[in-house]
């Protein structure tokens, strides 16, 4: 399939998607089967109608691709929700340091920071295993994030794994942050108020960025935004991963493909490494404040919220958000449904609070 075909294929399943999702309640309902109950949360009926299309899709599973091949379909994915793109005052192609050289990254500035060379600023790591995403994949979130907290975001293309294996993404993010820090004026931030944050692998690249400076004595951020964050690669074995191995977007043989891939064969040691696992980190005070959001139908719901109660037992102040009857990924589906877009919108009023001042 050409990229001319595939794009209109994409297109036509994004309006249906979008036409599904926009159903009356009880059509919907309808649509998405019997209500799914598990551990006393009921799955949203828009994330469950979107797994029974994505059910339709005949591509082979992640785990059965290589990772080009799984690029190729993350982005595809990202399309079929993401909606068109959302109008912010500026949106440019820009460079930041890496820990082996510059990474391509994208600025969003929203119509109220235009000008403002002192804004706010989230520097945004993308989720996707460490293996696959990009700033096309998470561009839809990116602006509504920029739009919702009025702050300028920076999403950055870290280096992906196996080609970059560990700790490559996790020194890229703290290299970026450095950079971003080091040169606010080039981004138009104020250095006292750089966030970091990201969904997923970003969001445990982002913690260990986080741990990092705490550890090194700066420079630190000034929040942390961590969207389902993996926070312990050593071991699967919480009831979030037995209940939701399967079915729900995130599966278990997602992550070992992941994690395989991440790793390599030194996995069972390298991932016991605080910035591979930041839950396992010997001491977590000191960090940056931090929002963790949790989606109650994920494999990493349980370790995303151990590690907010680890932050808080450490004196850290942090907040939480369990969307209970969410999916992993949910933070791309911004151009179909409503309940997606209105998590962002509350992490976004949560940003815009912690970096105010």
């Amino acid at each position: 399939m050409n990229d001319h075909v595939a794009a209109v294929a994409d297109r036509v399943q994004a309006l249906a998607a979008g036409a599904a999702l926009s159903l009356p309640p009880r059509a919907l309902r309808l649509l998405a089967g019997e209500p799914i109950v598990l551990d006393g949360q009921t799955l949203d009926p828009e994330a469950q109608a979107l797994l029974r299309l994505l059910e339709l899709d005949p591509s082979p599973h992640l785990e059965d691709q290589t990772p080009a091949e799984g690029r190729a379909s993350i982005r595809r994915e990202a399309r079929f929700v993401a909606g068109p793109p959302l109008p912010l005052g500026e949106v440019r192609e820009t460079t930041v340091a890496g820990a082996d050289g510059p990474l391509p990254a994208r600025l969003f500035v929203p119509h109220e920071r235009v000008g403002d060379l002192a804004s706010p600023l989230l520097v945004y790591f993308h989720g996707g295993g460490w293996v696959v995403g990009d700033r096309d994949s998470h561009d839809a979130p990116c602006r509504m994030l920029a739009r919702t907290a009025g702050v300028r975001v920076l999403s950055v293309d870290y280096r992906l794994a196996p080609e970059h294996r560990y700790p490559a993404a996790a020194d890229d993010a703290f290299a970026a942050f450095a950079d971003v820090h080091g040169d606010p004026a080039r981004f138009g931030a104020d250095p006292a108020r750089i966030a970091v944050g990201g969904d997923s692998a970003g969001g445990n690249i982002s913690a260990a960025c986080a741990l990092r400076a705490a550890r090194e004595g700066g420079p630190a951020p000034a929040f942390q935004l961590l969207i389902y964050p993996v926070t312990d690669n050593s071991r699967q074995g919480t009831a979030s991963y037995r209940m939701f191995a399967d079915g729900f977007f995130l599966t278990a043989a997602q992550m070992r493909w992941y994690r395989g891939h991440y790793f390599g064969a030194d996995e069972a040691t390298l991932s016991l490494e605080p910035d591979a696992s930041p839950l396992l980190a010997p001491d977590v005070s000191g960090v940056a404040p931090a929002h963790v959001v949790t989606a109650g139908f994920d494999p990493l719901r349980d370790e995303g919220e151990a590690y907010a109660a680890r932050l808080r037992e450490a004196g850290v102040p942090v907040t939480t958000r369990r969307h209970t009857g969410l999916v992993h990924g949910f933070v791309n589906v911004v151009g179909v449904g409503r309940v997606s877009r209105d998590a962002i919108a509350e992490m976004g009023g949560v940003l815009r609070a912690g970096l105010a001042a």
